[in-house]
């Protein structure tokens, strides 16, 4: 698999597509603090750990709806395996004029732009929310 992280947006927008409550994903340390920013800003009600039937380590994402709509509209990736984009603090666009996140991958952790933009701090947009 080339982008791991691609591959987990696209597992959430086909089950939200579906209408799925959970999703499972491949476990890793980048996909959970992507996950952390996700819940944190209110777009799934969470995550654990678990293992497969093969015993790897899995992600069991619990997706949140409202009235039966999915919460998450859009789900993009901005930085891809074959060109990263990075951003000074200044210039981490606002999603849908602050209605929606980027998350991005700072030297003091994964966070939103809100936070990035906060603490002073840019980096690898990784994927936009709305």
């Amino acid at each position: 698999m080339n982008d791991p992280i691609g591959d987990m947006l696209t597992r959430i927008r086909n089950a939200q597509m579906r209408g799925k409550s959970t999703v499972s994903t491949p476990a890793s340390k980048l996909r959970a603090w992507v996950l952390d920013v996700l819940a944190d800003e209110g777009y799934i009600r969470g995550y654990e750990s678990g293992t497969d039937v093969n015993g790897h380590p899995t992600l069991e994402i619990s997706l949140k709806y409202f009235d039966g709509t999915p919460v998450i509209r859009e789900l993009k990736r901005v930085s891809k395996p074959g060109r990263r984009v990075y951003m000074g603090a200044k210039e981490i666009p606002q999603v849908r004029q602050g209605l929606g996140v980027s998350i991005v991958s700072t030297p003091k952790g994964v966070m939103s732009d809100a936070n990035a933009r906060s603490q002073n701090v840019g980096g690898e947009v990784i994927c936009t929310v709305f």
